[in-house]
């Protein structure tokens, strides 16, 4: 983009530990602007965002003003784009806000409702605004979906185990379910019942995704972001895992989808559809 002005950049839920980890990777990329810088912790509400995320002053304030910030964005002569990790019980109303005002939605935040998804796709065709919702921004998690949906042609058997910090709000997470969700498209059933099974304790078998798959929730501190798929067959267990242990991991792929949004004129679900 060497003919062009930097993007725009809104980071929503900024002091969070993904919007700080955004914040900095957005202020080093050489095509990018940070032009607004949003989250509604009273403690650093007026704060220097670049500070806050520990890259040094960016001369962003933090607000908790996102149509405000919106607005200002809208006057930039590039796209705007927002970036959304904040929580699930707001981020349908943060994406149908930023597309209203012509802003194109990152959103990383997972907890949106099948139904809300198909909402927001209806909202942005009808705009022709591009939207990104991405459930993991690992690469490296792109490619172990990739391995799970190989082995699933030889395996009839699968559970998902998922393991994150205790300081997610949803379960089982994004990830997870899109993993289940891509098993599930493969046109079979999974887990063919060999006994009846009785839960002694509700939920201890974890949670029923479609055509049969299982997902396990695990909550702890200590934990990043962590997924296990689990292949069973007669004499044989066939295990891939990945583990995020740091979430600089997922600043690749968070550019790389700010830059691949401008392209784009409805939703998107997915980070491997713009690999």
């Amino acid at each position: 983009m060497t003919n062009q002005s930097p993007i725009p950049v809104v980071v929503n839920g900024a002091v969070g530990k993904m919007g700080r980890e955004v914040i900095k990777a957005v202020a080093q990329a050489n095509d990018m602007t940070l032009v607004g810088a949003i989250d509604h912790n009273p403690e650093y509400l007026g704060k220097d965002a670049g500070e806050v995320a520990g890259c040094g002053a960016v001369e962003v304030p933090i607000l908790n003003d996102l149509q405000g910030t919106l607005v200002m964005a809208t006057q930039e002569k590039q796209l705007g784009v927002m970036v959304d990790f904040t929580h699930p019980k707001s981020v349908y109303e943060n994406v149908r806000t930023a597309i209203a005002y012509g802003i194109r939605p990152v959103v990383g935040t997972t907890g949106l409702s099948v139904e809300q998804i198909q909402d927001l796709a209806e909202f942005a065709d009808k705009a022709s605004t591009g939207c990104l919702i991405i459930p993991n921004f690992s690469i490296g998690m792109v490619l172990l979906q990739q391995a799970a949906i190989q082995a699933s042609q030889y395996f009839d058997h699968v559970e998902i185990i998922e393991l994150h910090h205790n300081q997610k709000a949803d379960a089982p997470s994004g990830t997870a379910i899109q993993t289940a969700q891509l098993l599930a498209e493969m046109g079979k059933t999974y887990n063919p019942a060999a006994v009846e099974e009785t839960e002694k304790i509700p939920g201890a078998r974890g949670s029923l995704a479609d055509e049969g798959i299982r997902i396990h929730s695990v909550r702890l501190p200590g934990l990043v972001a962590h997924q296990e798929v689990i292949f069973g067959a007669i004499g044989q267990v066939y295990t891939l895992r990945h583990d995020a242990l740091d979430r600089s991991c997922y600043m690749p792929g968070v550019l790389l989808a700010i830059r691949k949004i401008l392209q784009l004129k409805s939703l998107v679900y997915g980070l491997e559809k713009i690999l």
